[in-house]
């Protein structure tokens, strides 16, 4: 029987890393699904998912944790399943002027609604005419069918007027559990 787990890593940022991790994954029987990785501020950090067979676990886990020696902190997981809620997907992205708590808006406007945020990408950048610092954000969001979209689409447009951005959402896909 197979057994999934989730990591997260951090390390400083080297040539190497992702060899480190695979390899160490590999030697030990485990198998690499899936990631999100990325470099921020001199720190490589990720998020994988792999499968490993029982009887491989112990050791794999012991493993990563001799990492540790190396500049690594990985924090392991055992995988949950979980059932999502019949919902609709929708990319968004906001685009504006930098400022402070422009995610908290948005965070808050979809969790009070039980949205699920699966996925977050944010950026600041210059703005090319300007160079005002710009803030970027893109991501993936799961809606229950429940929620008035018209509502949501309001309360968007009043939290944009607010922090003066532009917030965009555009569905991607329905998904039924």
């Amino acid at each position: 029987m197979n057994t999934q787990l989730v990591l997260t890593v951090l390390c400083d940022d080297r040539p190497g890393v992702v060899e480190q991790l695979a390899q160490t994954i590999s030697e030990h029987h485990g198998n690499w699904l899936e990631s999100r990785m990325a470099q921020l501020a001199g720190k490589f950090a990720g998020i994988l998912q792999i499968a490993v067979a029982d009887t491989h676990q112990n050791e794999l886990r012991t493993a990563l944790g001799g990492l540790t020696d190396k500049g690594f902190k990985i924090v392991i997981e055992n995988a949950v399943n979980t059932t999502k809620p019949d919902c609709r997907e929708f990319s968004f992205s906001v685009v504006g002027n930098d400022r402070p708590g422009i995610v908290r808006e948005i965070a808050q406007a979809f969790a009070a609604r039980h949205i699920n945020m699966g996925e977050l990408e944010t950026a600041c950048s210059s703005m090319p005419w300007s160079g005002e610092p710009l803030f970027e954000a893109t991501g993936i969001i799961e809606v229950p069918k429940s929620v008035d979209m018209n509502e949501l689409y309001d309360y968007l447009d009043k939290i944009a007027d607010e922090l003066a951005v532009d917030i965009r959402l555009e569905s991607s896909t329905e998904r039924n559990s």
